[in-house]
């Protein structure tokens, strides 16, 4: 999905605000996934728009093929509805989709045909919330029985965002940042919640800070964690730009990524990506990321993630 340029056209909210005329507009983190038909969407968050509030919505583009350069622009995919059911105007943050797998149907002439259902999570800089699909293209607020699509917060100002979830067992594993005080400062982490249903949620489990990225509220942005081998792996970022950087660890568990003192004893490398999302697609890796320019201008992948980024997968298999 290489292109020239994901600077999307947004009409009359196409930024910068006017209150920060020197903020360009930015595709940020996004998600990437197939649809049921196929295709292939990537769903951004774009930051400095003229939306109000916190100036930030969702923008998605759909592929033919997930190599094919130059995705067609589908246009705004979601704002806040604040106060309605996301707390904050145009507080929308970070999208992930997952694809469930449901029972199968066989047809009248023996096909087999499986159904699936789609689920988003994404922040509102608040909490973290769902949406679902039947068709992943077109979502709908999951919600609960108070009327908002809410699953949980690490606590108001602690802007609980960026997550990713994986099935581990028999339980979905969510892992998030937010930067809850610590002896009166903001502090970076990675937190992990599970859920057997998607619906109802552990409490919060901190399971990596610190170390040689410091602890300061960007220390920890958009965990990914990935399973390679017997080993899980969890990149989260430190910077979008300058380089970009993400720094990489290594667990048997994936409750424990290392807090503190203990955090560089899990460190694997650094790579020059920022916001990566991994997966495998016929049988080969690949890493989609945010450009590796000023401000996080772009997004790219690359097949079989790359000679470098490749190289490093296979090394975190090993010892």
């Amino acid at each position: 999905m290489v292109a020239s340029s994901w600077q999307p056209d947004l009409g009359d909210l196409t930024g910068p605000p006017p209150e920060n005329p020197n903020h360009p507009q930015q595709p940020v983190d996004f998600a990437i996934w197939q649809a049921a038909d196929g295709t292939w969407q990537l769903w951004s968050c774009i930051r400095n728009t003229k939306c109000g509030g916190m100036t930030r919505l969702f923008y998605a583009w759909e592929g033919r093929n997930l190599t094919d350069p130059d995705w067609t622009p589908l246009g705004i995919a979601l704002q806040a509805d604040s106060p309605r059911f996301e707390t904050r105007a145009g507080g929308l943050q970070a999208p992930h989709v997952v694809n469930v797998p449901l029972a199968s149907t066989r047809s009248s002439d023996g096909l087999e045909a499986r159904a699936t259902q789609f689920y988003m999570i994404y922040g509102d800089w608040d909490y973290l919330m769902i949406q679902r699909s039947h068709d992943g293209k077109t979502f709908e607020r999951w919600l609960y029985d108070n009327g908002k699509p809410a699953m949980f917060t690490e606590g108001e100002g602690c802007n609980t965002r960026d997550p990713c979830l994986i099935h581990i067992g028999d339980k979905w594993h969510v892992y998030y940042t937010a930067y809850p005080k610590r002896d009166g400062q903001p502090t970076g982490g990675v937190y992990c919640r599970t859920s057997t249903d998607l619906r109802t949620w552990s409490d919060s489990a901190l399971v990596a800070r610190g170390g040689l990225t410091g602890t300061g509220p960007t220390s920890s942005e958009c965990p990914y964690v990935v399973k390679v081998g017997r080993y899980y792996c969890l990149f989260r970022t430190q910077r979008y730009a300058g380089p970009p950087t993400t720094s990489v660890y290594r667990s048997t568990d994936p409750m424990d990524f290392g807090i503190d003192e203990q955090a560089d004893r899990k460190f694997v490398c650094l790579l020059e990506v920022a916001a990566p999302e991994l997966f495998v697609h016929g049988g080969q890796w690949y890493i989609a990321a945010l450009m590796p320019t000023s401000r996080a201008s772009g997004l790219r992948s690359s097949h079989g993630c790359g000679t470098r980024s490749r190289k490093r997968i296979e090394e975190l298999n090993h010892g």
